[in-house]
């Protein structure tokens, strides 16, 4: 029997067992208690939340690249195993850019650090244009599969106030990747799904672009007006949807953002 070639690395376990501990410090000590006087806030509860959301972000950081490499390998191209894109190791998936400098740019609009990796396809080993495509919208897909997911954890299971706001906005920020990383941006997945169908010559500028189109996106959501509000529409239309609660997703940004 052929061995499988996916095997998740004891650092993946450990960013999980990371997150378990901070939703469990959330459920045992809520981060926030509301009052006539205004929000009081729990230390240990508030180290939770932060524990659970980076390390929530971390899991679906790999996850998300780990959707590209795999999509990959099924469609031909073999060499994302031996680059080690298989093993779920987030240090395989880092990029200077895509995971320090936007991370770093969406934190200081409001937001927390959304997906940002880069696993590198040989387009030219894959079947067709097809899974070109499909490899391309593994990622945002992934982040899509784990914010429903979390939402209807917390739609079914009774939780304790604590831990459901810290998954709320967990499975809202894992739309809110998704709603950015569908964006039709060069550099950014909703592109790649549609470039091998692109001519010639857009595909050649969409090269050119890859480096800085998506900063110059996140510039443009910073210094636009509503276009901002415009993508939490979208993503708190998909998380309503879902059945997530904005209320509780809001007080867990609040709770997590703890320096506001």
């Amino acid at each position: 029997m052929q061995r499988s070639v996916v095997r998740p690395s004891p650092l993946f376990y450990a960013l999980l067992a990371v997150t378990a501990v901070g939703g469990a410090l959330c459920a045992l000590f809520p981060p926030l208690s509301v009052n006539f006087g205004g929000v009081d806030r729990d230390v240990v509860g508030t180290l939770g939340i932060i524990l659970l959301v980076l390390g929530g972000w971390a899991v679906s950081l790999t996850l998300h690249e780990f959707g590209h490499a795999i999509v990959a390998y099924r469609g031909g191209d073999r060499e994302v195993a031996l680059k080690g894109y298989l093993s779920m190791d987030i240090r395989r998936y880092t990029d200077p850019v895509l995971s320090l400098v936007l991370p770093l740019i969406i934190l200081a609009i409001g937001g927390i650090p959304l997906p940002g990796g880069a696993v590198w396809i040989n387009r030219w080993a894959l079947r067709s244009r097809t899974v070109s495509s499909w490899v391309s919208l593994a990622g945002p897909l992934s982040n899509l599969a784990i914010g429903i997911v979390l939402t209807l954890v917390i739609v079914l299971a009774p939780l304790p106030a604590g831990l459901m706001i810290g998954l709320s906005y967990l499975a809202s920020v894992q739309i809110l990747a998704f709603v950015l990383n569908i964006l039709p941006v060069p550099g950014l997945d909703g592109y790649g799904a549609i470039e091998p169908y692109l001519s010639p010559q857009a595909r050649e500028f969409g090269m050119k672009a890859r480096p800085w189109a998506p900063l110059v996106l996140f510039a443009f959501i910073i210094a636009v007006p509503g276009v901002s509000a415009a993508l939490w529409d979208v993503t708190n239309a998909i998380f309503g949807a879902a059945g997530g609660n904005d209320v509780a997703a809001q007080l867990g940004q609040l709770a997590f953002m703890f320096w506001r």
